[in-house]
C-alpha cells in the first residue's frame, strides 16, 4: 500500500558535514511529509544516522562528435572546452548526475533544495525534470559567487523556477528580494533548535573569579575571533583570569594562534578544536557568557542566526554579539543579551565588563535568553512551518499558481 504522506526529497550537496546540525534536525523531524536525501557525498553516516540516502552517481560528459576540425580549433588551440555551442546539433543535454533519471523514477511531490548555489548547481536538472521545488538559503550562499555574471544570470532564474524560497532571518530575505526574488514567494525557516535537549540555568558569576566566555563557531574570518582576542586583551586588565573558550575548526586557527601569542593571551585562551554537542553543552554549562562578534567581509558574506548563539541561549547564557546579519532578531539589547557594533574591541570588551561586574544584570539577561529561544526557535514549531512551506509549494504547483485555492 502506497504512502499517503508527500513525498519530498531533501536535496543536498554533502549529508552531513558536523557543522550541518540542522539540516538533520529538519529531515528527521518532518511528520506530515516523507522524505528521501539525495546528495553528492554521504558523509559521517555514524554521527548522522538516516535511512533512505541517495547518493547521486557522476555521469561522464560524452564525447562530442562534431566537426574534428572544429573540435581541435576550440580544445587545443584556443583551449575553450566545452565549446560555447553544440558543434553536433543531435548531442543531447549533458547532466553531470543522474538526477533527472532519479526524480522521474521516484516520482516526488516536491525537491527541497538546500543552499542557493546548490539550486543554481542544480538547476538545469530539475527543469528537466519538471517537477515542484523549493530552495533554502542559510547564509553564505545568498552572497557567494554574485562577481559572476552567469551565476547571477541562474539565480535570478532560480528565484523564477522555484515555487517558494526560505531564509533563515529577516535580513536573509530581504537580500534575496533585493537580488530580485519575488516577495510573493519569500518564507521565512528559521534554524530548528532541539530544546528538550537543552536544559537552561541562570548564570552565577564564578566564585573563584575565573570567567568563563565561550565562543562555538567555524575558524573563519566572518565569525570576528581576532575582535574577540583584542577584546579579551583589555577584558584581562580587570579580570586577570578570565578565560576565553574557543570551540571549532577553520583555515584562520594559525592566524588565531599568532595572535594570541601576539597579545599575550597564552593563559587566557583555550582552543578546544570541534567538539560533539554533548561535549558542547558541557562548555555551555561551565561558562557565563557567550560571545559571537560577527562581522561582514569583504566578500559581502554575512550571518543568517547562527545555530551555536541560540543553542548557548537555550541553556542560559547571555549573549555578547554584534548588530551584524540576523543576530538582532534572535538577541534584543538589553532583554537577553547585548549588542554592539562590528569590528569594535573596544565596546565588545565594555559589554563584556558590564555583565561580569553586575551579578543582577548577568542573572536577568540569562534568563530571559532562555526563555526567548524557547518561545521562538522550538525544533517542532519551526519544522512544522517549515512542512507548511512543502504543502503551500506542493498545492501551487497542483493549482498552477492560484494561491487563493491553497493550503496551508
Amino acid at each position: 500500500m502506497p504512502d499517503p504522506l508527500p513525498h519530498v526529497i531533501s536535496l543536498c550537496g554533502t549529508f552531513l558535514k558536523p557543522e550541518m546540525q540542522s539540516i538533520y534536525r529538519q529531515v528527521t523531524g518532518l511528520k506530515r511529509v516523507r522524505t528521501t536525501v539525495y546528495t553528492q557525498s554521504h558523509e559521517n553516516a555514524e554521527m548522522f544516522p538516516f535511512e533512505p540516502v541517495v547518493t547521486l552517481k557522476k555521469l561522464p560528459r560524452p564525447r562530442l562528435k562534431g566537426n574534428f576540425l572544429l573540435r581541435f580549433w576550440f580544445k587545443h588551440v584556443i583551449k575553450s572546452w566545452p565549446p560555447p555551442f553544440p558543434i553536433n546539433k543531435e548531442v543531447s543535454p549533458y547532466y553531470p548526475y543522474d538526477l533527472v533519471e532519479l526524480l522521474k523514477a521516484d516520482k516526488p511531490d516536491l525537491v527541497h533544495v538546500y543552499y542557493g548555489h546548490k539550486a543554481v548547481h542544480y538547476l538545469d536538472m530539475l527543469e528537466a525534470w519538471g517537477g515542484p521545488f523549493v530552495v533554502s538559503f542559510h547564509g553564505v550562499d545568498v552572497s557567494k559567487f554574485l562577481d559572476q555574471p552567469e551565476y547571477v544570470a541562474k539565480l535570478k532564474t532560480v528565484f523564477k523556477k522555484a515555487n517558494l524560497v526560505m531564509a533563515r532571518s529577516q535580513s536573509l530575505l530581504d537580500r534575496l528580494e533585493e537580488l530580485g526574488c519575488p516577495a510573493d514567494k519569500l518564507r521565512m525557516n528559521h534554524t530548528p533548535i532541539p530544546l528538550e535537549h537543552l536544559q537552561a540555568e541562570v548564570r552565577q558569576p564564578p566564585k573563584d573569579g575565573q570567567w568563563r566566555l565561550v565562543q562555538a563557531c567555524r575558524l573563519i574570518q566572518k565569525k570576528g575571533i581576532l575582535t574577540t582576542l583584542k577584546a579579551l586583551a583589555i577584558v584581562k586588565q580587570k579580570h586577570p583570569l578570565v578565560r576565553y573558550v574557543l570551540c571549532g575548526e577553520g583555515p584562520l586557527k594559525p592566524k588565531i594562534e599568532e595572535t594570541v601569542h601576539k597579545l599575550g593571551l597564552e593563559d587566557n585562551v583555550e582552543m578546544l578544536g570541534w567538539l560533539d554537542q554533548q561535549q558542547l553543552l558541557e562548555q555551555y554549562r561551565i561558562a557565563q557568557m557567550f560571545l559571537h562578534p560577527s562581522q561582514k567581509t569583504k566578500e559581502e558574506d554575512q550571518e543568517g542566526i547562527p545555530n551555536s548563539m541560540l543553542e548557548a541561549m537555550a541553556t542560559g547564557l547571555p549573549v555578547v554579539a554584534t548588530m551584524h546579519g540576523g543576530i538582532p532578531e534572535a538577541v534584543h539589547s538589553g532583554e537577553d543579551g547585548l549588542l554592539v557594533p562590528e569590528k569594535n574591541p573596544e565596546e565588545l570588551a565594555q559589554a563584556i565588563l558590564k555583565i561580569m561586574e553586575t551579578p543582577s544584570e548577568l542573572a536577568r539577561l540569562s534568563q530571559n535568553a532562555a526563555a526567548s529561544v524557547r518561545e521562538n526557535f522550538g525544533s517542532e514549531t519551526q519544522v512544522a512551518a517549515m512542512e507548511d512551506v512543502y504543502l503551500s509549494a506542493i498545492c501551487l504547483h497542483a493549482t498552477h499558481g492560484k494561491t487563493s485555492v491553497c493550503c496551508p
